[in-house]
């Protein structure tokens, strides 16, 4: 701004109208943080379904997909190392190195690092429970990424304020940590970098584990688990990663994406889940072809393998839940009961996606799809 005009009396005059605009920028930008942050708010991603993968493989295993239909990938995982992120192997180091490498063939892929994973954010709730445990972890992820020429960073903390893991420690305020650590990285990060993070698709988790209005603003988006509704730990069968609720079953994708809109998350930031794989319960009677009955989770099935796994010889048959739009399998010879995507379910979550005006879908995980004609194949056709 030039100030010479307003040398003299009008001089006081005009630096009262700076400060009263100074005061109303900060002031909108508390309400858009919800907290005392006045980090600017992140927009929403530019128009376009993102097709986001999570990738848990080496450092060739990826080269068998077709990844120029995807516009993210997510290496998983990294863990903390005292307060700081860091690559569990060299080897790790060297797969991100060759994901980033994949840039050079295709522009508009994004290579993002994520935090945790189930089982792999045993000490977040300590560390993250300080300021100055907060502070060394986002000038570590600023360091990581600067030195892979990686894109941003994706946080799978499972879970702040809700159980998680059995034996790892969860407290109430970790949920206003997270919004403080969400704060201290983007204020290290600036936005020339991306942040997302993983959310529990099931209640309690949307309920209790974030303070959405705080935490949105700062982030590039939140990846819903709209998968593993139904899981390990469960002991009735159902569907894990349904696209709507049934009297019987209420978490999906629909039920977790109305939660997210009834607090305000713009629509262009929620991504929901699919999943590349089966949950397979066994013990479980035949009524309802095995569905809504008692069980026992046996293992879990990569897509590429159903075809042996899931196949007639095994006794399966196949069946297709109207209301829950889901699929489903049940071998009476065998008494398993299977629950996961196919090609018609993930065009369907697509087609929804698409529909909602939402901001992507991501998959876990792509080396459990099939090489040529899977799932991907099946989600980017109905994205465009």
């Amino acid at each position: 701004m030039e100030l010479t005009p307003y040398i003299g009396k009008a001089f006081p005059y005009a630096l009262s109208i700076i400060a009263m605009r100074t005061i109303l920028y900060v002031a909108l930008l508390l309400v858009m943080t919800g907290s005392r942050s006045i980090l600017p708010a992140r927009p929403a991603p530019k128009p376009g379904l993102a097709i986001i993968a999570y990738y848990a493989g080496n450092a060739t295993g990826f080269r068998q997909y077709p990844t120029e239909k995807l516009t993210h990938i997510i290496y998983s995982f990294l863990h903390l190392q005292g307060a700081r992120l860091a690559f569990d192997t060299p080897q790790d180091q060297a797969t991100v190195a060759a994901l980033v490498a994949l840039k050079q063939q295709h522009p508009q892929l994004k290579v993002l690092l994520s935090l945790g994973g189930w089982g792999g954010c045993e000490t977040c709730s300590q560390v993250f429970a300080t300021a100055q445990g907060r502070s060394a972890f986002a000038t570590s992820v600023k360091e990581i990424l600067t030195a892979t020429h990686t894109d941003g960073i994706d946080l799978d903390w499972e879970y702040p304020a809700v159980a998680g893991p059995p034996g790892h420690r969860f407290a109430p305020e970790d949920r206003h940590n997270f919004t403080l650590l969400v704060q201290a990285l983007r204020a290290t990060l600036g936005s020339a970098y991306e942040i997302s993070f993983a959310a529990g698709g099931f209640p309690e988790y949307l309920q209790q584990a974030v303070e959405w209005q705080a935490v949105m603003p700062l982030v590039d988006r939140v990846n819903l688990m709209s998968y593993d509704l139904v899981n390990g730990y469960s002991t009735t069968t159902g569907h894990h990663t349904p696209l709507y609720s049934t009297p019987r079953q209420v978490p999906s994708v629909d039920d977790g994406v109305r939660f997210l809109d009834s607090v305000g998350v713009a629509p262009g930031k929620i991504v929901i889940g699919a999943a590349f794989y089966a949950r397979i319960f066994r013990g479980v009677a035949g009524r309802h072809q095995g569905l809504q009955q008692a069980g026992t989770f046996k293992q879990a099935v990569n897509y590429k393998d159903f075809a042996d796994s899931l196949s007639a010889a095994r006794g399966f048959s196949f069946y297709w839940d109207e209301l829950a739009q889901a699929p489903y399998a049940y071998s009476a010879q065998r008494q398993e009961f299977a629950t996961f995507d196919d090609a018609q379910s993930i065009r369907l979550k697509t087609r929804y996606a698409r529909k909602k005006q939402l901001g992507g879908i991501m998959f876990w995980e792509l080396t459990g799809d099939k090489p040529r004609q899977g799932l991907l194949e099946s989600l980017h056709q109905a994205a465009h």
